[in-house]
Formats: C-alpha cells, sequence, structure tokens
C-alpha cells in the first residue's frame, strides 16, 4: 500500500472480526454540525509559501455528534485559476497510518498537471489517529517508542524467533490499548470516510472529487458505500480488494497474506531481476555476477551470518536477512529506485560477513529508518478487519506464504500479528457488502507489477462498481499514475475535469523503463513520488 512508502520496516501494517453489518446508528443520530475551515500559514518555511494550514474538530463518534471531539488537520493548494474551479480535490497517499497533510505538501505542485491544480484546490488530511490529527501512539514519548522497537526484526526466521516475535506482538498491543484506548475505539475507515463527507461540506462542495492511492481506494470504497450519492469523481490507484483487508469473504488468513502482497512482491521482484540483466552495466549486479544468483546467494548468506556494519562513529548495525527482505520490498516500491536497490544488493554481496565498513547506500538506508511514522498510526486493521484468532499458529502461515512467495511471503505473513492481541474493534466499522450504488463513471488504475497492491486485485476491484473505466499501467510500482506515466496523467486530468472517463480495460506505458538514465536534472527522489 502505498505509503505511504513511509513505514516503520519492522512494524508495517498496510494491512488486519466477523462480517460486521452496516452500522445504523450513525444514520439515526443527528447530523453532525459543519466545521467552518479557517485557512490560514503553513508556517515560515519558503517551500511551504504556496499551500494554506487549517485544523478543524470533528465527532469523534458519530452516534454522539455533540459529544467529544477529534482534530484534522488539513492543508490545501489552492486553484491556480480560481474563476474556472471545479471545487476541492480530495487525496488520501495510502497506509494505513499515511499522513495527508505532507503528502500534498510534498508532491502536489509537481504530481499533478497544470490544468488540474488550476481547477482544483488540492486537499491533503492527516486521517484521525494518524501524523498531526490526534495521533494513536502505543508509548508515551516518541524516545520510548523508539526505544523499545528498536531491537525488533522485520519479521523472524527461526522457531525461537518466532516465540519472542508473539510475545513481543502481545506486549506493544498491551502498550497500544493502555496508551490510546479511546482513539483506537473510534479509528475506523469509516470514520474516516464520515470525516470526510464532513469536510467536503465544510469546503462548499456538492460533490466528492476524490483521489486515493492504495488503501486510499479502500477509503474511497467505503465512502461509496456510506454516500454513494455524494460523489462527482473517483480516482482509485493501486486498489486494496475490500474482501481481501477485511476478510469479510471469509478467508482465514493473517491481513498480510490475504492481501497477497508477498505474491506482488514476488512477481516485481522477477520482474527487477529480469530488468536488471537487459540492464547489462547500467545495472550494479551485472559487474557482480548473475543477477539473480548473486541476490539469492547474498539472502542465504546472511540467513546465518549477519553482516555487522561499522558507521562513522564507530557504532555498528547488524544487517540480517530480515532487514535486506524489508529493504528489497520498500526499493520494488517504484521501478526509479531499482538501480539503488541493484547498487546496494551488490555491495552486500562483496562486504565480507564480519565487520566492514558501511557502503554509502547502506548508510542511507539505515539513516531513513528514522523518518518512519509510530506504529500506533497504523492499527485500522487491528480494529475493524477480521483477525485470525489464532497467533500461535502465524509460523504456520508464514511457512504457508514463504512457498507461494520466497522471502516475501514471510515477511508479509506476519504483518500485524499485534492485531491479534489489541482487543479492541470500532463498533461504527463497515466491512461489507461491497457492491455498491455510484452511478458516475469511476476510474480505477493497475500496474502490471505492484509489489503491494497486486494487478490481479484491479479488476475484482473494478467489478465493484456499475461504471468502471479500468485502466492497466504497463509497468512496476506502486500506485504509479502519479508522475509515472504521462498517458495516465492525461487520463486522470481529463476525467476530473470534465467527468469523460476512458474505455474499460484501456492502457498506458510508463514513461521510462527501470534502468533507463535519468532525465537531466534530476534526481531519484525527485522523481519517486
Amino acid at each position: 500500500m502505498r505509503q505511504r512508502r513511509i513505514v516503520r520496516s519492522v512494524t508495517v501494517t498496510a494491512t488486519a472480526l466477523a462480517l460486521v453489518v452496516p452500522v445504523t446508528a450513525s444514520a439515526a443520530a443527528p447530523p453532525a454540525a459543519v466545521p467552518k475551515i479557517k485557512w490560514g500559514t503553513c508556517g515560515p518555511a519558503p517551500e511551504l509559501k504556496p499551500f494554506q494550514c487549517a485544523s478543524v474538530e470533528v465527532p469523534t463518534d458519530y452516534d454522539r455528534p455533540n459529544g467529544p471531539t477529534t482534530t484534522i488537520a488539513l492543508t490545501r493548494l489552492p486553484a491556480s485559476d480560481p474563476a474556472q474551479k471545479i471545487g476541492t480535490l480530495f487525496t488520501n497517499p495510502g497506509g494505513p497510518g499515511g499522513p495527508g497533510v505532507p503528502f500534498i505538501q510534498q508532491i502536489g505542485q509537481s504530481a499533478y498537471s497544470p490544468e488540474l491544480r488550476a481547477r482544483f484546490d488540492i486537499l491533503g488530511f492527516d486521517p484521525r489517529g494518524v501524523g498531526q490529527s490526534d495521533p494513536v501512539t502505543c508509548y508515551p514519548t516518541a524516545a520510548e517508542e523508539a526505544a523499545a522497537l528498536a531491537s525488533l526484526k522485520a519479521f523472524p526466521v527461526t522457531a525461537k524467533e518466532e516465540r519472542q516475535y508473539i510475545v513481543d506482538a502481545a506486549k506493544l498491543a498491551a502498550q497500544c490499548r493502555s496508551v490510546s484506548p479511546d482513539r483506537l475505539q473510534h479509528y475506523s475507515t469509516a470514520n474516516v470516510a464520515r470525516d470526510m463527507d464532513l469536510l467536503r461540506k465544510a469546503v462548499g462542495d456538492k460533490k466528492l472529487n476524490y483521489i486515493g492511492y492504495s488503501y486510499g481506494t479502500y477509503l474511497g470504497a467505503t465512502y461509496a458505500k456510506l454516500f454513494p450519492n455524494n460523489v462527482r469523481a473517483l480516482v482509485m490507484d493501486g486498489t486494496l480488494l475490500p474482501s481481501w483487508y477485511s476478510g469479510s469473504d471469509g478467508e482465514r488468513q493473517p491481513v498480510g497474506a490475504r492481501l497477497r502482497q508477498g505474491e506482488g512482491a514476488s512477481d516485481t521482484y522477477q520482474q527487477f531481476l529480469l530488468e536488471c540483466k537487459k540492464a547489462a552495466a547500467a545495472c550494479a549486479l551485472n559487474a557482480v555476477g548473475d543477477p539473480k544468483t548473486v541476490v539469492e546467494s547474498t539472502l542465504e548468506r546472511v540467513k546465518t551470518k549477519p553482516i555487522v556494519v561499522t558507521q562513522p562513529d564507530g557504532t555498528t548495525v547488524t544487517i540480517d536477512y530480515p532487514a535486506v527482505v524489508a529493504f528489497m520490498f520498500e526499493h520494488l516500491y517504484s521501478s526509479y529506485a531499482f538501480p539503488d536497490l541493484a547498487t546496494t544488493l551488490a555491495e552486500l554481496a562483496t562486504i565480507p560477513t564480519a565487520r566492514a565498513k558501511a557502503a554509502p547506500a547502506v548508510l542511507e538506508w539505515n539513516r531513513r529508518k528514522e523518518d518512519y511514522a509510530s506504529i500506533g498510526n497504523a492499527l485500522q486493521p487491528c480494529i475493524e478487519a477480521k483477525q485470525t484468532g489464532r497467533p500461535l499458529s502465524y509460523p504456520a502461515y508464514a511457512d504457508a506464504a514463504d512457498q507461494r512467495a520466497p522471502h516475501f511471503g514471510r515477511y508479509r505473513a506476519w504483518i500485524g500479528i499485534q492485531c491479534e492481541f489489541l482487543g479492541l474493534k470500532d463498533t461504527d466499522a463497515f466491512l461489507g457488502p461491497w457492491q455498491n450504488k455510484v452511478k458516475e463513471p469511476v476510474l480505477v488504475f493497475g500496474t502490471r507489477h505492484d509489489p503491494a497492491t497486486p494487478y490481479q486485485a484491479t479488476r475484482p476491484f473494478a467489478n465493484l462498481w456499475p461504471d468502471a473505466r479500468m485502466v492497466t499501467i504497463e509497468g512496476w510500482g506502486h500506485a504509479t499514475s502519479l508522475g509515472g506515466s504521462k498517458c495516465a496523467d492525461q487520463m486522470l486530468t481529463k476525467y476530473l475535469t470534465t467527468l469523460a472517463a476512458p474505455a474499460d480495460n484501456s492502457t498506458c506505458q510508463q514513461d521510462r523503463k527501470p534502468f533507463d538514465p535519468l532525465p537531466a536534472g534530476k534526481s531519484v527522489t525527485s522523481l519517486i513520488r
């Protein structure tokens, strides 16, 4: 799921109770008051000058609209041609747990076409429980959480590690339950959808214009069920099949296994190796040997002999098998990251298993971990989706997933293990049925080789809508309509500005192949959305 790609690798839960019947209590409650938005500056940083920021209060519990409130943080990039403005374009970057405020502030000016930015205010919001919106936290302070999570692996491998991992997951769940029970109990996607409809009213739009990436497509599907008559235009990129996420189809698997992320990552990994071999000298792995042989040998080696890297300050970092797999999974999210992934894997293949000086890519990998969001921000699957009820069976689930998708299946099967112990549910959650009654055409993008939201979910997701127009992006990576394909960008702009949707089963190509030279003046970080 889209990050949204900012996730703590050791606890990522992009994904986690029986089928819940649609809640009627909220419909019977009096309507919530529409908040007034007072837009102001986003701070002194020059890069924030084009944006406006605000916060509003929404009901914590829509069954009690006049009761306690939750703060929702907002930002917007105002339309460049106010006289021609259509309305506000709401966005969600994915996750769950992806904050929408920094997302729009980072990509709002570059990811959307000038025509789209002229006709819409582009709005990002931190969903309740995330970022600046009364975040769910699991420890009293960030420092305490960082210390508690510092020793956790991305996933366990040996039987001893598995037993300890389950114990640690139970401890983490107890911490989250004790620190943020009030926020967790109203944390469902359905309540985020209710917040979004209230915000739609607050900006003065009669109907919603929305782009959801990854988990944001689940939010869009939930909104469509709760408010089918309030939709003007919906764009869904990197689809999360609602029945997989929620478990409403009765499949008894951990949520990470239900989402087929292991299979998606395995497919993208094979594509990475294939494109690397074709790229010759442009892919660093080819200088070491056959790419597949080099990577598989490295993975096998670090299973039993982790690499200990000495940093410039004298401290050491241990790079083990789970850490390498998690790193690979993250870098399969964008084909723009394939060259860096290849370089790092080539360096790891040649670093001795003992103490070694840190290669630049390895050090950068380590520094980026400090930017990951709190685990508490990503616990929505715990309070709304179906769990297995069998936490002690996770080793068996992981073994089966590893057979289906080596390396990545085991990693993703452990996602959400803490959910088995949380013991809190949001009774206002909506978990199906998922066929909806939205009359307007809906634009659905699926990337052929997507590690996080596998392409195989795209058509089933599109079939939930009376009139969905599915577009296949022939390429690699996760939710790639963001700056990766001029064709997709043109379709998106035309649809949102005129409501003219492309034909179903259309296709688009990505603008560049994974190991093509970067455009002049561009860096990898400027191209990865």
